[in-house]
């Protein structure tokens, strides 16, 4: 049992129990959640594309299972530990979008492969297929790859147009692999905050990937599938028509960082900011100035301090004090939180402060009905 079951299970269902939480703590707000599934569900099959919706946001086997049974085809994962937490946990469909190259890494992968039911992953050198095929042969079951491009962040993925097409002749040349298609992920376009900006950059970025899927075509190894694309430009990606399927991720649940971007050019948010965590004052000494127990070690910190979403004035603001605390500051002349109050908080970047919790506690308005575990914390080899 977690210790969020420990202390708080005897809560579920009790109304108005999300006020008797010990803090901090990550909550989710489940008609939000559902809604953002729903509303992303919808626009994919409006616009005629699929969803390999991103877990590396959620980590959560019960997430994953609600887009799935919204229509998704199934869930993306960043990293090999990601996907064996989820396909332990039932979840039969799992793309690894990043490469995976080492040998210990490697047989991992195959005993994953000889589990679940589907399981694609990326490749972006000759060598790492020549390794994944001789693994895959070994094993006795193919093999699905993706060959991933890179989009010019040279993180990963091939390089130039050419060497793509030379990679997918070497991947269909093996036998033990099953070429499925390509990626193309333009991470860098994902938190551009103009809409107009973020557009014109995907559309030059997207006129490179069509030059290189006319290279595929011309040489017989034209893709069946075309996966990227995220939350920051779904939008723009299934107006291009290039993707045959989106891998939507932060949209469950719109952090700061991901809400201050305009994604469909209507100049408001398009889904509701279902994550959040809750605190408390633990300190009030200090006129026009409050101490809450969620700090540095709360939530992710390389995009700032969060924004308040209850529980102080508006135009109250905050300030790291520690590992441990967090300020919040209320504008002159105005009145803070009292002591033991609480304060409820917009994580600045969803994805990592998950990893940081071991279970989300799942509320509907002010009532705590379920704690659910994320399952592939800390799963990052």
């Amino acid at each position: 049992m977690s210790e969020a079951e420990k202390l708080h299970r005897h809560l579920i269902g009790q109304q108005g129990s999300r006020r008797s939480l010990n803090t901090p703590a990550l909550v989710l707000d489940l008609d939000m959640l559902d809604r953002n599934i729903a509303e992303m569900a919808a626009f994919a099959k409006a616009h005629n594309v699929k969803l390999r919706p991103h877990s590396k946001t959620h980590k959560s086997a019960d997430i994953s299972r609600r887009q799935i049974a919204a229509g998704a085809l199934g869930v993306c994962c960043a990293k090999l530990g990601e996907a064996e937490a989820l396909g332990e946990a039932g979840i039969e469909s799992l793309h690894v979008t990043s490469p995976v190259v080492t040998p210990p890494a490697i047989d991992r992968l195959m005993a994953l492969n000889g589990k679940v039911r589907d399981l694609m992953v990326v490749v972006d050198h000759p060598a790492n297929a020549e390794s994944l095929a001789t693994a895959a042969a070994k094993a006795g079951k193919r093999l699905t790859v993706i060959v991933d491009i890179d989009p010019g962040m040279h993180r990963t993925g091939v390089a130039t147009p050419d060497g793509v097409v030379e990679l997918v002749k070497k991947v269909t040349g093996l036998k033990a692999l099953r070429y499925a298609g390509v990626q193309f992920y333009c991470g860098r376009h994902q938190h551009i905050v103009d809409f107009k900006q973020r557009k014109a950059e995907i559309e030059e970025r997207t006129e490179y990937l069509k030059n290189i899927l006319a290279k595929l075509d011309a040489a017989g190894l034209g893709p069946a599938i075309v996966t990227g694309s995220g939350t920051g430009t779904h939008f723009i990606d299934a107006k291009l028509g290039v993707f045959t399927e989106l891998q939507v991720g932060s949209y469950v649940f719109m952090d700061h960082d991901y809400n201050v971007c305009d994604l469909r050019g209507l100049d408001k948010p398009t889904f509701e900011q279902a994550l959040q965590i809750d605190a408390r004052v633990v300190s009030a000494n200090t006129p026009g100035l409050v101490t809450v127990d969620a700090g540095l070690k709360a939530m992710a910190t390389e995009k700032g301090p969060p924004m308040i979403l209850k529980g102080a004035v508006d135009g109250s603001t905050t300030r790291f004090m520690g590992d441990e605390h967090l300020a919040v500051i209320a504008p002159e002349g105005k009145a803070t939180p009292g002591l033991a109050e609480q304060v409820i908080l917009t994580p600045p970047h969803c994805d990592p402060t998950v990893n940081l919790y071991e279970s989300y506690h799942v509320v509907k308005g002010d009532t705590l009905v379920d704690i659910w575990p994320v399952t592939a914390r800390g799963r990052s080899r």
